[in-house]
């Protein structure tokens, strides 16, 4: 295509001056096509404001997918702007150019001005949330005669021998056991009552959810305002209603909403997306931090479990942020003892190496507990999809009151989780003896009643986790791992009082208690911990900063890679990673190696819709802006050669027309041009068009629809919004390679060419969709293969082999006994769900379509 030189302006007929004045009015300005000069390519310099339009817009695009590549090119186009274009006043030099420094040093501080602000409202959400919590939980118990407003402890702060002013309900149990469940009912539907009507996204844990946004997914509404609110209101309710819930999860939901409704009052991240995911990424490792005590912990959390993109800075300021958070609550004090969480304890006895034994035992049961949970718990959410979903309330409300009439009477079960973690934690020695707990007599009804409570909250938290109240998942498990691991200590303790002259515990002192049963409920609930999340190094450190014993971290890291090692025979991922799976969100885990060999191009969508660079019909490109909802097209040269030259985004195309469609008339018949050299070629065939045209041969339009026809601008040139440098790669480049750069640079698509020609394109939901079908036809050809022989004969091993399916076909024609049931997309007893209509126009084969506008229902993959 020939261009004509800018040097030849003057010379230029009047008409090609008359045309390029058109077009140029209707024409953008996009950071992805400015020249490398410093200077602006236009007179008015709109390029940033227009940046910023559109980075607005794409903020409310929900269910989308962020391009960390653009949004890179986007940063250091504002920067520039910022310092060619200057703040005014603030731009001029004085004697020293203290203004100018001024600026530089505020925009430098503003990051450490956020996390401070931040950190500290976590803190004082996370110390007003343990009162009102603490306060909740008690009052189902009974209430303190002295000022109602106090939980028991405050109650009886300073009491010895009983404590007069805490008196429970009735001196009826059969009342005080009716008074529980009213209140466990009452605070479950005022919990679910509240999400449901203001905030659904305020239910769950979130975790799995804000993985998926810091890497780039678009949720509206997830960490707002009003879910901030709801939230914080909430969680007190849920956890005092005894569900099997816990607050940390949901604790990390709030910091991070906390993180983004705060930042929004900063110009440098209420578009920048990158700068936001540095403020989210350290606000969860202050929610971390503020619900464990553990500063440290949190940060490393953060780094294991959230972040897939970890630099140095955002590592830094994470701890700051939960330096802050944890110093704001040190300084509340919620509990008045000095400790940050109530089951916070400390240990001045040492282990003993015949211990490693039960120990590793221990470390077995957690990560059996955490494939048991994760796999039925997958299984309900299952059937809360299907059958529950739109009785939310109802749901949450039977099993308030199921877990109430469970849980009063088992001594480990009525009180609150973290008190129940607070007492088995503890040494016997030192008068800390709940309910005879310590004392020999007891010891067998301790055993019974700590089994009871073991196997009772397994069975409730595969049940409770996932209802439509904010529900965490770290202290149920934490609370099972306490109970089974003092189950072991006291065992082992009536074994050395039985055989205390044998010589395996010979390395036993004299006149010293040798087994601390406390230390094996503390080691317990780590390799629980572990168990549900599969994370080792941020447990250990967590564990760690609750005991300050360094002298356990040696059993700790013992007891979590044993756990890690049994939790990895039964698949890859904790339960945040299951629930992204099952929830089908776009998501590439970093920790997970994928090995395919195979060419991207088996997994790319072949021959996507694609753009002529000139003479597009803008009202085609209307007609397909309605009739698909693809996120974006390749720029092609023509339809013919498919010679790639660019792309657009969806947002960017919508835009430009609109823009155009604003600036000026249209003509009917105006055509879209996407590269400069389009543009000129089409303006210098217009301008010869028109010159060849002698006056006298003219004839003005005779009707109305001629008139029509010919008014207005024929070119809308949408060059600057697109993109002339797409990520491209070959089509037999491998699949993991492709997958490798999702995961490191984040591009929202990258296109498919072979020596310049358009071959297709791959994005995220592609390489997930091949990643499940090979996962789908592996398990099919393992269903297929003929079993093998057991021990125990073939009989025995297919009755074993199909327990489990009987129990969920029961479970399955329990629901459809009721008129609840609706249309379902997932089912998890296989890899692939019964079909469901699809979200878009068409397939979904072009860099993703909008999901399901249910704000209720996340998701999914088509082949699923």
């Amino acid at each position: 295509m020939n261009s004509i030189p800018a040097s030849s302006t003057s010379a230029r007929p009047p008409s090609v001056l008359a045309e390029r004045r058109n077009w140029r009015r209707l024409s953008g300005l996009s950071v992805l096509s400015s020249p490398v000069d410093e200077r602006p390519s236009t007179a008015n310099g709109h390029a940033p404001a227009i940046t910023e339009e559109i980075s607005e817009i794409k903020r409310y695009e929900d269910f989308t997918t962020i391009d960390w590549v653009q949004d890179a090119i986007h940063e250091q186009s504002r920067r520039r702007a910022k310092r060619r274009d200057g703040f005014g006043f603030w731009d001029q030099e004085g004697t020293f150019g203290w203004r100018r420094k001024v600026r530089e040093s505020y925009n430098a501080g503003q990051a450490w001005v956020v996390i401070t602000i931040v950190g500290a409202v976590i803190g004082l959400i996370s110390a007003l949330l343990n009162i009102i919590t603490e306060w909740l939980s008690d009052i189902k118990l009974g209430r303190c005669t002295t000022a109602f407003y106090l939980n028991e402890q405050f109650c009886c702060w300073g009491a010895e021998g009983g404590c007069p002013e805490w008196k429970p309900w009735t001196s009826f149990s059969l009342v005080n056991y009716i008074i529980y469940i009213f209140y466990a009912v009452l605070f479950a539907f005022v919990a679910a009552s509240l999400v449901k009507s203001f905030a659904p996204y305020a239910a769950g844990s979130g975790i799995s959810e804000i993985k998926c946004i810091i890497a780039g997914f678009v949720m509206k509404g997830f960490l707002g305002a009003w879910t901030l609110l709801i939230k914080s209101i909430a969680l007190p309710l849920a956890i005092a209603s005894g569900l099997s819930v816990g607050k940390e999860g949901p604790s990390v939901h709030f910091a991070v909403c906390a993180g983004n409704v705060i930042s929004r009052f900063f110009e440098k991240y209420k578009r920048n997306a990158s700068k936001t995911r540095e403020v989210l990424t350290a606000t969860a490792a202050a929610g971390v931090a503020v619900a464990f005590g553990s500063p440290i912990g949190g940060v490393l959390f953060s780094l294991e479990e959230v972040a897939n993109y970890f630099p140095l800075k955002t590592l830094w300021r994470s701890y700051f942020c939960a330096l802050v958070a944890t110093g704001v609550l040190a300084m509340m004090n919620p509990f008045r003892t000095g400790q940050l969480v109530m089951f916070q304890v400390h240990y001045d006895r040492t282990w003993h190496f015949f211990e490693l034994i039960f120990f590793v035992l221990i470390g077995v049961f957690g990560g059996l507990y955490g494939a048991l949970v994760i796999k039925w718990n997958l299984r309900v959410q299952g059937f809360r999809k299907k059958y529950l979903s739109r009785h939310a309330v109802l749901e949450s409300v039977i099993l308030a009151g199921l877990t109430a009439v469970l849980c009063y009477p088992n001594m480990f079960l009525r009180i609150n989780m973290t008190e129940m973690m607070e007492i088995l934690f503890r040494e016997c020695e030192g008068g800390h003896d709940y309910n005879g707990l310590c004392e020999a007599k007891n010891r067998w009804t301790m055993v019974g009643s700590l089994a009871i409570a073991t196997i009772l909250r397994i069975f409730l938290v595969i049940i409770s986790y996932g209802c439509k109240v904010p529900a965490g998942i770290f202290v149920p498990s934490m609370a099972i791992g306490a109970s089974f691991g003092r189950f072991v200590g006291i065992l082992v303790q009536a074994l050395h009082e039985t055989y205390p002259k044998s010589q395996f515990f010979a390395s036993c002192e004299p006149d010293i208690p040798c087994i601390t049963p406390g230390t094996y409920a503390f080691l317990g609930a780590g390799a629980a911990l572990s168990g549900i999340m599969h994370l080792t190094i941020s447990v250990t450190v967590i564990m760690f900063e609750l005991t300050g014993a360094l002298n356990y971290i040696l059993p700790t890291m013992i007891v979590v890679g044993v756990t890690k090692a049994v939790g990895d025979c039964f698949g890859n991922g904790g339960i945040a990673d299951r629930m992204i799976w099952a929830n089908g969100f776009p998501f590439l885990d970093t920790k997970e190696d994928h090995v395919f060999n195979v060419p991207v191009s088996q997994a790319m969508t072949a021959d996507p819709v694609s753009l002529p660079a000139a003479e597009f019909p803008v009202r085609e490109a209307e007609h397909l802006l309605n009739d698909n909802k693809f996120q974006g097209f390749p720029i092609v040269e023509n339809r013919t050669n498919k010679t790639l030259v660019g792309y657009i985004g969806r947002t960017e195309l919508r835009y430009g027309i609109d823009r155009a469609k604003a600036e000026g008339l249209l003509s009917p018949n105006a055509t879209c041009v996407f590269t400069k050299e389009a543009a000129e070629a089409a303006i210098a065939r217009r301008a010869a068009a028109a010159a060849s045209t002698s006056a006298s041969q003219y004839l003005a339009p005779e009707t109305f629809d001629d008139i029509h026809s010919n008014a207005g601008a024929s070119i809308v040139d949408l060059s600057r919004y697109a993109d002339h440098t797409p990520l491209t790669v070959h089509p037999r480049l491998p699949l993991e390679t492709v997958m490798e750069i999702f995961k490191k640079m984040g591009p929202r698509v990258i296109v498919v060419e072979h020596r310049g020609r358009l071959t297709g394109l791959v994005t995220v939901k592609d390489c997930l969709k091949y990643q499940f079908k090979v996962e789908a036809e592996e398990q099919a050809l393992a269903a297929t293969s003929p079993p093998q022989l057991s021990l125990g004969g073939a009989s025995n091993s297919r009755a074993s082999d199909t327990l489990e399916e009987r129990l969920w076909t029961w479970m399955q024609q329990v629901g459809s006994l009721f008129s609840w049931k609706r249309a379902s997309r997932i089912r998890l007893g296989s890899r692939r769900p019964e079909s469901r209509p699809s979200t878009t126009a068409g397939s979904d084969h072009q860099e993703g379509a909008a999901p399901s506008s249910d704000p209720h229902d996340p998701m999914e993959l088509e082949d699923r």
